[in-house]
C-alpha cells in the first residue's frame, strides 16, 4: 500500500499509472517557496509533507508514503503559484521566450529506509503574444500551478521544448519512484489480488 501525501490529481494519476493499491493521505504542512537553493526548497518541503503523513497515519506495513513538491525555477528564483489571475500574466511573461527549470523533490518512507532526491527538467516556453497569454489566463488552468501552467493540459501549446522527464514537470518522476518501490520488494505487485485495495479518496485514512 502507498500512501500518497498530495491531493494532486496529476500525482495521484501518475501513482496509479503503476497500478500499485494507494490511499491519498494529505499533509498539513505549508510549502515553503523561499530559500537560497530551490533544490533544498523542493526536497525540504518533500520531507516535511512525507514525514507529516508518517506522524499522523503511520508508514503501512509492506508499503511507502510519498511525499513531493514540484516548483518552476527562473534566474535561480523559485516562482511559486500564482496569487490571481493578473500573478499568472506575470508569470507567463516573465516565462514567455526563456528557457526554466522545473524541480521535483521527493520523499519516499518505508518501514526500513527513507529515499530522497531531486529531478529536474529544462522547459523552453514560446514567446507568446498578449492574446496568447489572455487566452491561457482565461482557461483558469494555472490555478494551484507551479510557474502559472500545467504542462500536461493547455499548457502543452505553450511550451516549445523539453529536456528532461516529463512526469517530473507534472509532479512526480514516476521512474524514479518505480526504480525506487522495486529496490524496496513493493513493485511490480499482484496486481490481481490487490486491486480491490485501491483507494482515491482524500484522506482515506483520517
Amino acid at each position: 500500500m502507498i500512501y500518497l501525501a498530495s491531493r494532486s490529481p496529476q500525482r495521484r494519476a501518475l501513482i496509479a499509472s503503476l497500478g500499485c493499491p494507494y490511499r491519498v493521505v494529505a499533509s498539513n504542512v505549508g510549502e515553503i517557496t523561499h530559500g537560497d537553493d530551490p533544490r533544498t526548497i523542493v526536497a525540504d518541503n518533500a520531507r516535511a509533507k512525507a514525514l507529516d503523513v508518517a506522524a499522523r497515519a503511520g508508514i503501512p506495513v509492506n508499503g511507502a508514503i510519498i511525499g513531493a513538491d514540484t516548483e518552476v525555477v527562473v534566474d535561480g528564483v523559485v516562482l511559486g503559484k500564482p496569487r490571481d489571475v493578473e500573478d499568472a500574466r506575470r508569470m507567463l511573461l516573465e516565462l514567455s521566450g526563456r528557457t526554466h527549470q522545473v524541480m521535483t523533490g521527493f520523499q519516499i518512507l518505508t518501514r526500513n529506509r527513507a529515499h530522497a532526491g531531486v529531478e529536474v527538467a529544462a522547459v523552453t516556453m514560446r514567446t507568446l503574444s498578449d492574446r496568447e497569454i489572455d487566452w491561457y489566463a482565461a482557461t483558469g488552468e494555472w490555478r494551484e500551478r507551479a510557474g502559472g501552467y500545467a504542462i500536461q493540459g493547455a499548457g502543452a501549446v505553450l511550451i516549445s521544448r523539453l529536456d528532461g522527464d516529463i512526469s517530473t514537470v507534472v509532479g512526480l518522476p514516476i521512474a524514479r519512484i518505480a526504480q525506487i518501490l522495486i529496490e524496496e520488494g513493493l513493485w511490480p505487485f499482484d496486481a490481481a489480488r490487490e486491486r480491490h485495495t485501491v483507494s482515491e479518496s482524500d484522506d482515506a485514512l483520517l
